[in-house]
């Protein structure tokens, strides 16, 4: 379980990106955070996992306690935390299984991880990719599968992690309907078998209602919603998007929605290992994890 109490995020300028909100958080359930662009859900996304530092408030996480300031219970948080992007953030020209491999890299130290790594844990890299179904693509180059592969291989490189949270930030943003349903869908049926909780961004909001347990919308920062899908009526809708305005500071916060693409490799190498590596581990890698030769 994890939970925050009166979790604040203001930026300077008297710019309050997130105004005291307090839930918790169990094992086992999807949670979706809704609402419209600048409403405040990656900023408590981000808040979640201390990648953004509130200005008020706490973070609590079952078997750490406390997170706010503590420097060595925030990278144990971390290293048990997986995220979920909408672009992906694969390195395109290595193998699915390479990837995967990327997210047992916080496991180890710096200098092991620049050694192929055990043959249990390409094993295990393998389990976590025939479980969203793509064993067979694991040697194929990550650059060669369509765009709802390359979200389940995220999710593989989330499996590998062993999470004890899972955190995907617009998963299905850049995906078409049939195959975002298909993602949430896998996504829904693993933390359902794997007990571990999720929470998950959208602005779908029929994909909300179908796949959540709980659903929390946001609008200007605050929380006007905090209930079940069938208690999500129009009139409450109309809350969430009604409310919802981007302050130019959210805006600014708001990642960009270009194409990946449109992406430099590099740029996808460099956010790769940061994400696998965030606070776990050496944040810069001179290659990626090896495959060892049996």
């Amino acid at each position: 379980m994890i939970s925050i109490d009166n979790l604040c995020m203001r930026y300077p300028g008297g710019i309050t990106a997130l105004h005291p909100t307090s839930a918790e958080f169990y094992s086992g359930h999807f949670t979706v955070f809704l609402g419209a662009s600048g409403a405040g859900k990656s900023t408590l996304l981000r808040c979640l996992n201390v990648l953004n530092t509130a200005s008020e408030g706490t973070v609590e996480v079952e078997g750490l306690g406390i997170l706010n300031g503590n420097s060595r219970l925030i990278r144990e948080h971390r290293k048990a935390t997986a995220m979920i992007f909408q672009q992906h953030q694969l390195i395109e020209r290595h193998t699915a299984l390479q990837n995967v491999l990327v997210g047992r890299i916080a496991s180890y130290g710096t200098l092991r991880s620049l050694f192929p790594l055990p043959r249990y844990e390409q094993e295990f890299a393998l389990d976590c990719l025939n479980r969203v179904g793509l064993l067979d693509k694991a040697l194929e180059r990550v650059k060669n599968l369509s765009g709802g592969q390359q979200q389940r291989v995220g999710i593989a490189r989330a499996l590998a992690q062993r999470p004890k949270l899972i955190l995907a930030d617009e998963p299905v943003a850049s995906l078409d309907p049939a195959t975002a349903r298909k993602v949430l869908s896998l996504l829904h049926k693993i933390i359902k078998e794997d007990t571990v909780p999720a929470i998950v961004s959208l602005h779908q909001v029929q994909l909300a209602k179908e796949y959540a347990d709980r659903i929390i919308g946001l609008a200007g920062g605050r929380v006007v919603f905090d209930g079940t899908p069938d208690q999500l009526t129009a009139s409450e809708l109309a809350r969430i998007y009604r409310d919802g305005k981007a302050t130019k500071q959210e805006r600014l916060q708001t990642p960009n929605r270009r194409d990946v693409s449109q992406e430099s490799e590099s740029m996808h190498e460099r956010t790769a290992y940061r994400v696998a590596a965030q606070n776990g581990s050496s944040p810069t890698f001179a290659k990626p994890p090896a495959l060892q030769r049996s």
